[in-house]
């Protein structure tokens, strides 16, 4: 295997034979093949892709680079969810402990934030004290005494997926679908699961924008976990706007907690509601759509989602005492707000700007390994639809320095348009897709 003529093979469009693609992956994992050479191969991916076959490899090579878990042990279905990642997306951290107080074993392996997205891993260390990184007989027992963990990749699990993800984020190179789904996929198949719900985003703010190539995705998700016998399912989901109102780690991070303290925003706790119930409906096939919907919403209404979170926070080392006072978590020492300029419409509040300002004050990484600041992002006062007038509050910016409050309030007037014109807006959930039909 010459790595160059891998590379140039891709680059030119034509398939790489199974046994050398497999041989070249295994060599950059022996840092026989450089992060230089591996970067050009992910560009070459991104702009002629992967056939069947050649993303197969890919899974399975991702896949067997580490330890999958064995939670045979437990006494009921181990179902996950997965989003593929959008401004203001902080479902997981509501969702696990929901679905745990469902019934449901979750063992949620989740990343950093990946190119205008914030990562579930940064939001949960958010909170003080709280521990990510578990080694995976204690994940284990977290999982067992709670119910659900929520952890980064381990050197154990696919780690040639988390040399990749990684190279990916500064390349450029996150919006491949095989490059997206392999991913995911292998990470997920690596979880001993019985179950997955996968949520692919779609409109601006997601990587995947137009809905084509999202179901395009989708399809690629489900047909994976389904053909290695993981009963896989896939919701498209709006992001033509951020989900919720918080866009930042730590803000996020508090809205998630209100969402669990019933006070969370009608999209939010509405998608979080969608997604359990899909969870339910594959660890039990008889249940209908309504009863585990009404399970799901009961469960968190009633507030014992949040005792469940207060329980896995306890137990991966975090600070209770800021669930109740989610204020603190991570506030940043500048902050103002935005107003209207004229009266009209909100006719679109742009997701991918506001992603991307989060990264512009600090909050997101434009390197590997580089340090992010937790309090910065936008609080949203209005959504898409709002009548405003001349100085009507639209968000509120939180910034670390005076220079970067100002940075961010410009680009929050930006992101807001206000107009006369049509309201567009796509369904929260668009698309449900299952190995037989869209």
């Amino acid at each position: 295997m010459i790595p160059s003529r891998v590379i140039e093979t891709k680059r030119d469009g034509g398939a790489i034979d199974a046994e050398e693609l497999e041989a070249f992956l295994q060599a950059y994992l022996d840092d026989d093949v450089h992060d230089y050479q591996m970067a050009a191969f992910l560009m070459a991916v991104f702009f002629r892709g992967l056939d069947p076959a050649e993303t197969d490899v890919l899974v399975r090579c991702m896949l067997d680079s580490g330890a999958a878990l064995d939670l045979a042990y437990l006494d009921g279905p181990r179902i996950d969810k997965h989003s593929t990642g959008g401004v203001g997306d902080k479902v997981s951290l509501v969702l696990a402990p929901l679905a745990a107080e469902l019934g449901l074993y979750v063992p949620m392996m989740s990343g950093r934030g990946l190119g205008h997205t914030a990562g579930t891993l940064d939001k949960l260390e958010a909170i003080p004290g709280f521990r990510t990184q578990l080694g995976l007989d204690e994940f284990r027992r977290v999982l067992a005494d709670v119910g659900c963990a929520m952890i980064g990749q381990t050197d154990e699990i696919a780690p040639l997926d988390r040399r990749l993800y990684a190279l990916r984020d500064v390349t450029a190179t996150v919006p491949a679908i095989p490059l997206i789904a392999a991913s995911i996929m292998s990470k997920k198949l690596a979880e001993g699961l019985t179950g997955l719900v996968l949520d692919v985003k779609v409109g601006d703010g997601a990587f995947i924008p137009e809905e084509a190539r999202a179901l395009d995705l989708a399809r690629t998700m489900v047909a994976i976990g389904n053909a290695r016998s993981l009963p896989t399912v896939a919701l498209l989901t709006a992001m033509d706007r951020p989900l919720g109102r918080a866009v930042g780690n730590g803000l996020e991070t508090r809205e998630a907690v209100l969402c669990l303290r019933g006070q969370g925003p009608e999209d939010l706790d509405g998608l979080v509601v969608a997604q359990a119930s899909e969870m339910v409906r594959l660890a039990d096939a008889d249940l209908s759509p309504v009863k585990a919907e009404g399970l799901a919403r009961a469960a968190l209404s009633s507030g014992r989602a949040f005792e469940r979170f207060v329980r896995l926070v306890e137990a991966q080392g975090g600070d209770t005492g800021v669930l109740d006072a989610p204020d603190q978590l991570y506030t940043a020492p500048r902050r103002a707000e935005v107003s209207a300029v004229r009266a009209g419409t909100v006719t679109a509040i742009w997701p991918r700007p506001l992603g991307e300002g989060v990264i512009a004050l600090g909050g997101g990484r434009a390197r590997m390994a580089e340090p992010i600041d937790l309090g910065v992002g936008f609080e949203l006062a209005v959504r898409v639809g709002d009548r405003v007038d001349p100085d009507t509050p639209l968000g509120t910016v939180h910034a670390g320095d005076t220079d970067g409050l100002a940075r961010g309030m410009a680009i929050l007037r930006n992101a807001v348009r206000i107009d006369d014109g049509h309201v567009s807006l796509r369904p929260l959930i668009s698309h449900r897709v299952t190995p037989v039909d869209v």
